[in-house]
């Protein structure tokens, strides 16, 4: 059984002319670090909240989303608070915004176990302490503040109480944004460890390609709502098969590639309030056709090359410096 299932998910909003999640399908499996990626908007953050039932004022689900088995767009208050304390966790992008900072360390830790009875006071205590010595923080830190910790440390800390409850799928958006390059490599690092230690599924959003690419399993590109492309991560970012996923990889920084500027990608992604009809990549993409322009082209199979489906009538081959 996956830890996370997402099938033909579709999610309105007030005010829009088309769903701002569109179909999306995708996979996770225990222990596995799956990355979604894309642009700001493209709908990332709203795929990985639907898996805690964290969903938008209005917003009208469709379709499923299964955590370990069970579909979270149908459960109650009472079942999501369950699930939201064992089962799934999310490590949000900016650790100081999601703790209380006149609360002690120890009393974050542990207070959702406590509430819900999971767990006694004393047991919850130690649970703390030994995933505090998992993220490589020491026991003193139950007793600080978190104006006392630096974002690196308080970004473990967040680890530390998502695997409170021992939960069966990680959901991590952007957790490193706020954090300088070397925080964020360690917090990347110790991400993977966790995962291998404890079995978790992980899954990684994010804008960042360089960082999907050093973390993830698989990777999901995902653009206007839909996902675009999925596959083997060092397939896709050798290879990539749609144009949008090219592009995404021309635009990003390395050691090893040209020097001078960057490569951009022109216009902006579609209105939500207009329908859309076609590609929604049509309008930024050098390689579209009036068939593109009309019609919405579904995930398709490469020949010679399973598991890396693209939604695209005039796919790719070759790697993002060819095209």
């Amino acid at each position: 059984m996956n830890a996370l299932d997402v099938r033909e998910l579709r999610l309105r909003l007030p005010g829009t002319a088309r769903p701002v999640l569109d179909g999306v399908d995708l996979t996770v499996a225990p222990g596995e670090t799956v990355a979604l990626v894309g642009e700001s908007g493209s709908g990332k953050s709203l795929t990985s909240r639907a898996a805690l039932g964290l969903l938008p004022p209005g917003a009208v689900p469709a379709g499923e989303v299964l955590v370990d088995g069970r579909d979270v767009l149908t459960m109650d208050a009472a079942r999501l608070r369950e699930l939201r304390t064992g089962r799934a966790a999310m490590v949000f992008q900016d650790p100081r915004a999601a703790v209380n900072p006149l609360r002690r360390i120890g009393d974050f830790l542990t207070e959702s176990v406590r509430l819900t009875g999971t767990m006694s006071a004393a047991d919850a205590d130690r649970r703390a302490v030994e995933l505090l010595d998992a993220v490589g923080l020491g026991p003193e830190l139950m007793r600080r503040y978190p104006g006392q910790l630096s974002g690196g440390m308080l970004q473990r800390v967040m680890i530390a109480a998502a695997l409170m409850g021992d939960p069966v799928l990680l959901l991590a958006d952007e957790p490193t944004t706020a954090l300088d390059v070397t925080s964020q490599a360690e917090v990347i690092a110790l991400l993977d460890r966790l995962r291998e230690r404890f079995g978790t599924g992980l899954l990684f959003v994010t804008h960042d390609l360089g960082l999907a690419a050093a973390i993830s399993d698989r990777v999901y590109v995902m653009y206007a709502g839909r996902i675009v492309e999925s596959g083997p991560a060092e397939a896709l970012f050798e290879r990539p098969r749609h144009p949008y996923t090219a592009a995404l990889l021309s635009s990003t920084p390395r050691l090893d590639g040209p020097t001078g500027r960057l490569a951009a990608i022109d216009g902006q992604p579609p209105d939500l309030r207009q329908e859309l009809t076609g590609c929604a990549f049509a309008a930024r993409c050098r390689y579209a056709t009036d068939t593109c322009r009309d019609e919405a082209p579904g995930l398709r199979p490469a020949p010679g090359r399973p598991g890396q489906p693209a939604a695209c009538h005039h796919p790719l081959e070759g790697s993002p410096a060819d095209v």
